[in-house]
């Protein structure tokens, strides 16, 4: 341990004034908190959470969210971007107000921030540029660098603007790739499979004529980080409070415990109760191998989707259903399970999921395309998942080496802020 020097008595020639008390110097060199910025999806502010938590700034961070107006004709303006669609609605609200086409605008209020419990905070603020940059200047001498980390398209306008007016009292970094003009930021994180478009099987999807118009267009460059999946929160860590936590639960289930996560369709992974009778059947045809089986769906869920395996598995003496009330299992699921089941739609879930080592089968593969069908195969080339047959004894465990992306890219940040003469606390 680095022993503490007292200050010597006033008055001392030629004494230096101590760290503590200089208006510099070291101090302004060590990132000691981070600013996130996320859009109110909890995939997305989980990855800045994630990312904070690997680069040890989990105890000092604020989470500003970026926030839409909603109601009414605010619905079809989330392909605009934000602060135009600030403005119009401002535009509206003023114009049609004490008139009765005033229903046409009106909602809940327009930048309320929702709750943070999905992510575990108990405090979120409204993103405000202004607010975060007298923050990092005001700050800098005494406190030192603050680190940005955003996330979500609807982020990009903020944290550019950001590096743009205090870059020397800020690092940022963007997490999923922003399509355009990555050197407005310090870092880029995104998964290999965001280039997929450039690999020779993504040419060939592309009609040579719409080319030109598809993101990415060049390779990554030197500021871009890629990671295999999503970033997350569920770290080492974070699953030993969870297994703890939910010891008295979990831990006397018959064994082997498997854990049911399913998801949504998206536009590249589309599926409906063809799939969920599907797992139901692969399901059944794997009982005989389990103690016990725990099902969780997810907020993209279809209600079909759920009925189907409601009414299939309520009462059945091996299977739990979680009803989506608090506390959400999720954790106690990673940390707990022998093995997982999960959906290809989900690129969290399963990032998740391959953290732990624990076997993993997916289902639905067959149903993915675009960029989400290269993830699937970058997974199965590693060894980190299976294909969900039905087939399977689940009391037989495969392991493989954990996916670990949060720890590489805060080693990766860790570089590139030494670059610049500073250190992460």
């Amino acid at each position: 341990m680095r022993p503490i020097r007292l200050p010597e008595p006033p008055g001392v020639d030629g004494m230096e004034t101590p760290e503590i008390f200089s208006g510099g110097g070291a101090a302004a060199t060590v990132v000691r908190r981070a600013v996130l910025i996320g859009n109110g999806s909890p995939g997305a502010e989980n990855q800045c959470l994630g990312l904070a938590r690997a680069l040890g700034l989990a105890d000092n961070l604020t989470l500003y969210r970026v926030t839409r107006p909603r109601g009414g004709i605010n619905e079809w303006l989330h392909f605009v971007p934000i602060s135009l669609h600030k403005f119009i609605d401002q535009v509206l609200r003023q114009f049609f107000r004490n008139t009765r086409f005033a229903i046409v605008v009106q909602g809940r209020k327009p930048y309320r921030v929702p709750n943070a419990g999905s992510v575990g905070l108990s405090t979120v603020l409204e993103a405000d540029v202004k607010k975060i940059v007298t923050l990092a200047r005001d700050t800098y001498e005494k406190e030192g660098p603050t680190l940005v980390v955003a996330c979500g398209w609807d982020t990009i306008s903020y944290s550019s603007l950001i590096k743009e007016v205090a870059s020397d009292n800020v690092f940022v970094i963007q997490i999923q790739h922003p399509r355009s003009r990555l050197d407005r930021f310090d870092l880029v994180v995104t998964p290999r499979h965001d280039y997929y478009v450039l690999t020779a099987s993504g040419q060939q999807e592309v009609p040579r004529l719409f080319r030109r118009w598809i993101t990415p267009q060049e390779p990554p460059g030197s500021n871009v980080v890629l990671t295999v999946g999503a970033l997350h929160q569920a770290d080492s860590a974070a699953l030993r409070l969870a297994a703890i936590a939910w010891h008295d639960e979990l831990a006397p289930l018959p064994k082997p415990l498997l854990v049911v996560n399913i998801g949504g369709p998206t536009r590249n992974c589309k599926y409906g109760v063809d799939l969920a009778k599907q797992l139901i059947s692969s399901l059944y045809n794997v009982l005989d191998s389990c103690g016990s089986v725990r099902i969780s769906f997810s907020r993209r869920t279809p209600w079909k989707v759920t009925d189907i395996v409601f009414k299939e598995f309520a009462g059945h003496p091996k299977v739990y259903i979680w009803d989506g009330e608090e506390p959400n299992p999720h954790m106690g699921h990673l940390a707990w399970a022998d093995a997982f089941v999960i959906t290809a739609d989900s690129i969290s879930m399963l990032s998740e999921a391959c953290s732990t080592g624990k076997p993993v089968y997916v289902i639905g593969a067959e149903h993915c395309k675009w960029k989400f069908s290269a993830f699937h195969k970058t997974l199965r080339e590693r060894g980190v998942v299976r294909p969900f047959t039905g087939l399977e004894d689940i009391s037989n465990s495969w392991s493989y080496a954990p996916l670990n992306d949060a720890i590489e890219v805060a080693t990766r940040v860790r570089e590139v802020i030494a670059e610049r003469g500073w250190t992460v606390r």
